[in-house]
Order: structure tokens, then C-alpha cells, then sequence
């Protein structure tokens, strides 16, 4: 199972997000573990993340927090607006599923 980390400034609207991925992941029959927080929290919580999902008023910290997964087997990508502003949990889905797919 794929533990996925999406973070936003505060933890808010990602916890918002979480939700729309995590219902959409059940009813496809897909399992992820998918936990919201704020980027304060990213270092505590990296060590068990495979994907990390950073919302897109966070883009800006991309290059930052590439920097972070160095040597890690963690794959980094800013969710872009369309998705995250609609809380649209199947199309982020099929980004997670892209992003398995690239090795």
C-alpha cells in the first residue's frame, strides 16, 4: 500500500483533499494510505511517505522540497489547480497512479 503526504500551508484544505483521494481511491477498489498536513510537519512525517502531493499555492517550494526526498524513494508533484481547487479525488487518483507508473 502506498502511503501518500499532501501538505498545504496550514493542513486545511489539504485535510479537504485527503478526503476527496481517499473516498475516491475505496470506491475505484484502490487501496492508499493518504494523510493531509502542513509543511511544518513534512519532516516528521517523510520517512513513511512513497508520494508526496504538495498543494498549488505551495508550487513556489517545489525546488525546496525536492531537495528534502534527495535519496529517498519519493516522488514529488505540485496537484495542480483544476484538481486541487475542485477537490477532484478521482482525477488525483489517476495522477497517483501515473506517478506508481514512473520508475
Amino acid at each position: 500500500m502506498k502511503n501518500i503526504l499532501l501538505i498545504c500551508g496550514s493542513g486545511a484544505s489539504s485535510g479537504f483533499m485527503a478526503a476527496a483521494i481517499r473516498k475516491a481511491a475505496k470506491k475505484s477498489g484502490i487501496e492508499m494510505k493518504v494523510k493531509a498536513a502542513s509543511e511544518s510537519q513534512l519532516d516528521d512525517l517523510i520517512k513513511d511517505t512513497d508520494i508526496l502531493l504538495i498543494g498549488p499555492h505551495l508550487s513556489y517550494m517545489l525546488a525546496e522540497l525536492e531537495q528534502k526526498t534527495l535519496g529517498k524513494a519519493i516522488k514529488v508533484a505540485v496537484i495542480p489547480q483544476s484538481i486541487y481547487g475542485a477537490l477532484n479525488g478521482p482525477k488525483a487518483v489517476e495522477m497517483i497512479q501515473k506517478m506508481e507508473g514512473e520508475d
